[in-house]
């Protein structure tokens, strides 16, 4: 079983309102850090993106891909379907409300794994650098709101 990395960060806001910021894909260049492009090319029967395609760079890790996203109420997941350089793109951000509902604390758990050799610990320092700036990122966004 492929090893994973997660990091919890409090935002000051409502979980439906952390939600709305993580579903809407077309802003994740502007806050997410790592995303450059995002695409979404099918929704599920909520008008949420089902099938996305992003451009990712982050360092060690840069890539084209498309990702298959699963919502619940507090949870959005995904998975790969299609990449260059990625074998393995398996995420979650999951949602706890706190404070009666008026913060949320977000749990962004990743497993990336590549086609090419590269070390375990270069593989995690990966997974910390994109799950940091995207949580830093999501928090500042949300907060701005």
């Amino acid at each position: 079983m492929a090893e994973h990395t997660s990091s919890s960060i409090t935002i000051e806001a409502a979980p439906a309102d952390v939600m709305e910021v993580i579903a809407d894909f077309d802003r994740y260049p502007e806050w997410s850090g790592e995303v450059k492009e995002a695409e979404i090319l099918t929704k599920d029967d909520q008008g949420r993106g089902q099938q996305v395609r992003m451009v990712l760079d982050a360092g060690a890790i840069k890539d084209d891909y498309t990702l298959q996203y699963t919502w619940t109420a507090d949870e959005v997941s995904w998975s790969l379907l299609k990449s260059q350089m990625l074998r393995t793109l398996d995420g979650s951000y999951r949602l706890a409300a706190l404070d009666g509902g008026t913060s949320t604390e977000v749990t962004y758990q990743l497993t990336v794994d590549v086609k090419i050799p590269m070390l375990g610990m270069i593989k995690r320092k990966a997974e910390k650098v994109i799950i940091d700036r995207a949580l830093a990122g999501l928090k500042k966004r949300v907060e701005a709101a």
